[in-house]
């Protein structure tokens, strides 16, 4: 007599799924059902940055919330996602992978939210042209990522122009060199390291002026560079005159001239040259927000905005 098996309906399809992927592709697969959104958010945020603290600041919370919701993230879906170092924060190779999708993940949620019909926001913002250069890209990347419904409207000019701005209500925020301390208030984003920047096979010989290129004046920085020269008894010489980190910096990379440049903004062909040619050390200087808005949307917005600031000098 020959025996039959009962067979339930789709319990071969679901064997056959079961065999097919393997048990740690399902359980990642089985997670993806129940993610945390604020710790996917919080993820991204920190592959951006590299920078947990960045991160929490972006997302107005604290280091070890960041950090114990990539954890618990990490332990749904069985993998690790970060490479933790005292140092470094990196990416491992679940990561990169998951890195994508997840972007998707955060932007779709976004989307959502704008289906209702909410108004777009723009945020005015001013900024010294000493303080962007050729990370301008990355740091726009970084906010678009984390909130991809706001115009960010920036005005790149001196310092002196835009807190002048700033004080006539014509932006919302100012991100400005410390000139001096007749003015304290504002939040310190970073201390921009200066140096004097030049292109590897830049030739120079003691006696001779230095060629320089520099901003027109008014222009504390290009003070800063040619007090420290003449307190040296340096001699030197104009060979470029710039509108901006760009321009200086083009002309840095050609071979034209040395130009006193923070180390984040200079090109990344340039070298420091200080110690090559007995250069005098150039002082740091802080970078400073100050912003006058009160409603709690727009300063997360600003938040953001240092904690991209900050994440280029990593």
């Amino acid at each position: 007599m020959t025996s039959t098996t009962e067979i339930t309906p789709g319990l071969s399809l679901r064997n056959g799924i079961y065999t097919y992927i393997n048990d740690i592709d399902f359980k990642w697969i089985m997670a993806m059902k129940a993610l945390d959104l604020e710790a996917v958010q919080a993820f991204v945020l920190t592959a951006d940055f590299k920078s947990f603290t960045r991160a929490a600041e972006a997302m107005d919370t604290t280091q070890s919330a960041v950090s114990l919701k990539i954890k618990r993230l990490e332990d749904g879906l069985g993998r690790k996602l970060l490479e933790r170092t005292p140092r470094l924060v990196r990416l491992s190779a679940d990561g990169n992978a998951f890195l994508e999708p997840a972007r998707h993940l955060v932007a779709a949620h976004h989307g959502a939210i704008g289906s209702f019909g909410l108004e777009q926001r723009r945020l005015i913002v001013g900024i010294s042209h000493h303080i962007v250069g050729g990370e301008l890209p990355m740091l726009l990347k970084r906010m678009s990522a984390a909130e991809p419904s706001l115009v960010l409207e920036m005005r790149v000019s001196t310092s002196r122009e835009v807190l002048e701005d700033l004080e006539r209500g014509a932006i919302d925020a100012a991100i400005v060199l410390r000139h001096d301390n007749r003015r304290r208030d504002g939040e310190t984003i970073l201390e921009e390291a200066f140096a004097w920047m030049a292109a590897a096979d830049f030739e120079y010989r003691a006696g001779e002026p230095l060629r320089l290129a520099t901003q027109a004046e008014p222009c504390s920085v290009r003070s800063m560079a040619i007090d420290a020269l003449t307190a040296a008894g340096i001699p030197w010489t104009e060979a470029f005159v710039g509108g901006g980190v760009a321009t200086t910096g083009a002309a840095v990379s050609a071979g034209l001239a040395v130009a006193a440049l923070g180390r984040r903004v200079a090109p990344r062909d340039a070298v420091d040259v200080g110690a090559k040619f007995n250069l005098p050390p150039l002082p740091s200087r802080d970078v400073v927000l100050h912003s006058s808005v009160s409603d709690s949307r727009t300063r997360n917005s600003l938040k953001t905005l240092a904690a991209a600031i900050r994440a280029t000098g990593i």
